[in-house]
């Protein structure tokens, strides 16, 4: 899983240097999916439940696994790039979520308080910690901050199947929920809205999810190993 990872790791990199103004989002999806079969990877989302792509595109108000398309990127939008990662049987997912040319302050701030929780959260995936605890700790930031959070998705064990127990909830109570014990690998997910409200609709291209007001949604995601030391990122140069 650490391998898969840093493959993941370097697909990430190389589409944060293509995602520009003038560029779509299928061009994206291609170049993923390109880079993934050059490392030596099998990409993860595609054909998984019926999605047909390398790479979940999520633009401005689309929060999670949006199709690529003919969506040609300007200068103002953010995108959530989200994508995962199969070899020899192991999974890796992670998303981040970049401004596309020059955005308004409001976009760089939701991008960065999602940034943090994200980093919150991993501190807190510890040996004995629960994931209540990992939910709590997000929630309380990322209301501090007058953001929303979406709560009808949530972050996800993985190992041999994309999506395992437990579930990992980006709000709750400390102390509840599944104890972290050392050899368990988890994905951490914040999904942000900058409205504050958290609710979410069906995208317009059906599959993906949308915040119910229009507002700007931000993303990040990491795929992270409990162990004595500490986390681990597994999804990170």
């Amino acid at each position: 899983m650490r391998e898969s990872g840093k493959i993941l790791a370097q697909v990430i990199k190389h589409l944060e240097k293509n995602a520009k103004p003038g560029v779509t989002t299928m061009e994206l999806n291609n170049a993923a999916e390109a880079k993934i079969f050059e490392l030596g990877g099998v990409p993860a989302f595609k054909n998984y439940n019926g999605f047909p792509y390398t790479l979940c595109a999520s633009v401005n108000e689309v929060v999670v696994h949006g199709y690529p398309s003919n969506y040609v990127l300007k200068d103002g939008d953010i995108i959530g790039l989200d994508l995962g990662v199969i070899l020899n049987d192991f999974y890796s997912d992670a998303a981040v979520t970049i401004p596309i040319g020059k955005v308004n302050f409001e976009a760089r701030r939701l991008i960065n308080v999602t940034k943090n929780a994200l980093r919150y959260g991993i501190k807190k995936a510890k040996i004995g910690n629960t994931v209540g605890d990992i939910g709590n700790t997000i929630q309380r930031y990322v209301e501090s901050q007058n953001y929303g959070i979406i709560r009808e998705l949530c972050g996800h064990g993985i190992g041999k199947n994309l999506h395992e127990d437990p579930q990992i909830l980006n709000f709750g109570k400390r102390g509840t929920g599944e104890k972290l014990q050392e050899g368990m690998v988890i994905c951490i997910e914040p999904m942000l809205t900058a409205s504050g409200e958290w609710r979410i609709k069906k995208a317009k291209d059906g599959y993906g999810y949308a915040t119910k007001d229009g507002s700007l949604s931000a993303h990040f995601e990491h795929t992270i190993a409990i162990t004595e030391s500490g986390p681990v990122i597994l999804t990170e140069i």
